[in-house]
């Protein structure tokens, strides 16, 4: 008896977000979008590995 209590009140509250979550006004809507992050993409520095450096001597 409590396992089907306990799929019923997992699934019941999945599905209550689903719903909610499609029910939404700015999901059709493209202006409603968040504005872009700060900076440019690809800006991150990336470490470079100096081979054949700082290894056994």
């Amino acid at each position: 008896m409590i396992d089907y209590f306990a799929i019923f009140l997992t699934h019941g509250l999945i599905v209550l977000v689903c719903w909610r979550l499609l029910a939404r006004e700015d999901l059709d809507d493209p202006l409603a979008a968040p504005p872009p992050a700060p900076g440019k993409p690809g800006t991150r520095k990336r470490r470079r590995r100096d081979k054949g450096r700082g290894g056994d001597v």
